[in-house]
């Protein structure tokens, strides 16, 4: 996947997530599928964003970029900052 296809699904992504606080607000949904789709698209994007920051790191090491590759989810969301 290509930076620009990354971003493109981030973007996808934040609108998922829109509109899912905004089927919240209009009664569609319940708080639980709110939250428990929610999860799941924020799961997608800490994937998405932390592919994105191996491709540029492998950039500024002088590695080919396109051998970075999508983390398991569980490994992503227990990275320590």
């Amino acid at each position: 996947m290509q930076d620009d296809d990354i971003r493109t699904r981030i973007s996808a992504l934040v609108e998922d997530e829109h509109d899912l606080r905004q089927r919240l607000q209009a009664g569609e949904i319940s708080t639980e599928e709110e939250h428990a789709r929610l999860r799941h698209v924020e799961e997608q994007l800490d994937q998405c964003w932390d592919l994105l920051r191996q491709r540029r790191a492998r950039v500024e090491a002088g590695q080919n970029p396109d051998e970075a590759a999508a983390r398991p989810v569980d490994e992503v969301e227990k990275y320590l900052q």
